[in-house]
């Protein structure tokens, strides 16, 4: 029998929390290590090359605490770290370990849904700019037309409790218009960062009612049940005892509140160096 440890889910901030709950919800008898940087967050402005070198340090924390499998819950992570640590770093870590993005199985959803063909896709400015997205999409369903979206004021709201109240309508508002704006077939519009869930009663009544909002905690949780179902080794190596442990390089009294927000049930965190 192989050693066993929980899966870890990693995110620069709490916006990973939607991810986890997902995952959960989908896969409730496993062990679950939520890491989250938020005393470096956000990562959405940052270099490619920062992000890189701050997500690696969060894997292998992940790694010494236990994780053999890795979730990056964490849209900029995944666009800006995660090809390079899966083919320069994992080889020299632990060839058995793995870790895993979000925007691959995002887009893999998107056929089933879209019948135009065209996509909007809102995102914080690294993962717009990195053009993951568009990339994914093209490679799965050449046919298909993107628009992406920066959203910069999005996640500010969320992290200051703004996303219920008016202000949040005007940038609501802002960036659905400008996506609109430049294709009008979108009929299917992805949520590229984790943060956005929690702006969803707003962001559909800013969207006509035809078009699809395709959120990722669902898909992720959905797309790793597959994953583990097809790598019988690695779900030999996940252990099941249906607890959750979170951790965050902030103050972990700040965090607990914020993330039991997201979650709508009570959480404790402990506070670690990366």
């Amino acid at each position: 029998m192989p050693d066993c440890g929980p899966i870890g889910v990693f995110d620069s901030g709490y916006g990973g929390l939607t991810i986890l709950d997902g995952i959960r919800r989908r896969l409730p008898m496993y062990d679950y290590l939520y890491l989250g940087d938020n005393a470096r967050a956000p990562y959405g402005t940052r270099s490619f090359e920062v992000v890189y070198q701050f997500t690696l340090q969060a894997v292998r924390s992940l790694f010494t605490r236990g994780c053999r499998l890795v979730i990056l819950g964490c849209n900029t992570a995944s666009a800006k770290a995660l090809r390079t640590i899966q083919q320069r770093d994992l080889p020299q870590i632990d060839q058995t370990r793995r870790v895993l993005g979000v925007i691959r199985p995002t887009v893999e959803a998107v056929g089933s849904v879209s019948r135009t063909g065209h996509i909007g896709v809102f995102g914080t400015p690294g993962t717009i700019r990195s053009r993951s997205y568009d990339m994914e999409i093209a490679k799965l369903y050449p046919d298909f037309v993107t628009v992406g979206v920066e959203c910069p004021m999005w996640v500010p709201l969320v992290e200051n409790r703004e996303a219920d109240g008016p202000g949040a309508d005007y940038f609501v508002r802002k960036y659905v218009d400008i996506m609109l704006g430049a294709d009008r077939q979108i009929d299917t519009v992805l949520l590229g960062c984790t943060h956005y869930p929690l702006l969803l009663p707003k962001i559909r009544a800013a969207v006509p009612d035809h078009i699809r909002i395709v959120r990722q905690g669902e898909i992720v949780g959905e797309s790793l049940a597959d994953y583990l179902c097809r790598h019988p080794e690695m779900d030999a190596r996940c252990s099941r005892g249906g607890s959750c442990r979170y951790f965050t390089t902030e103050n972990s009294d700040k965090f607990a509140e914020m993330a039991s927000a997201f979650l709508s049930r009570p959480v404790t965190a402990s506070t670690i160096t990366l």
